[in-house]
């Protein structure tokens, strides 16, 4: 059970780490590489874009469960803690319709992709594992927003503030 709670707590944070320092080091040898020996290689500007990609929607999943996404709370501002637990409840029911759809179609990508045997061009390596980053980011995305969902009923039940995340800008 510790194991799950550190998972659910750093999972994100663990694998945005994992795929930064890929793309740093893969971007640094590509322009060493480029600069010095006046070659470049196709796999690392894959390996660059994919990892890319990966931050994006792991980090939109780390967002999610921090609370961190770009929103325009000036209203929060004059709501009580009751008001304010039902209007973010009732933002995490609709990103959750959304990430559902998103989920679906993207799976539904990385299906054809698969039935096919698409290949990428400079690492010679299935796309369904580069697809795989969009359904893997709602996947989490939808757990997070159950986590929330629930906090959020528990603070909306208790009487007590919800969860707003970290400011940016006080």
């Amino acid at each position: 059970m510790h194991f799950l709670r550190i998972l659910n707590r750093d999972a994100e944070r663990w694998a945005l780490l994992v795929f930064y320092v890929m793309l740093v080091l893969t971007m640094a040898v590509e322009v060493l590489r480029r600069e010095i020996f006046a070659y470049s290689s196709i796999w690392g500007e894959e390996i660059v874009r994919y990892s890319f990609i990966y931050l994006a929607w792991i980090g939109a999943a780390a967002a999610v469960k921090e609370r961190a996404h770009i929103r325009i709370d000036v209203i929060m501002h004059y709501l009580g803690p009751r008001a304010k637990a039902l209007l973010y409840i009732f933002g995490d029911l609709v990103m959750f319709g959304v990430a559902l759809i998103a989920l679906y179609w993207s799976l539904e990508t990385v299906h054809v992709s698969w039935k096919f045997g698409s290949v990428s061009h400079g690492l010679r390596v299935s796309m369904v594992w580069f697809l795989l980053a969009v359904p893997v980011g709602f996947s989490l995305m939808i757990i997070r927003l159950i986590q929330s969902f629930l906090r959020d009923l528990r603070s909306l039940r208790d009487g007590t503030p919800v969860y707003e995340g970290d400011k940016l800008f006080d």
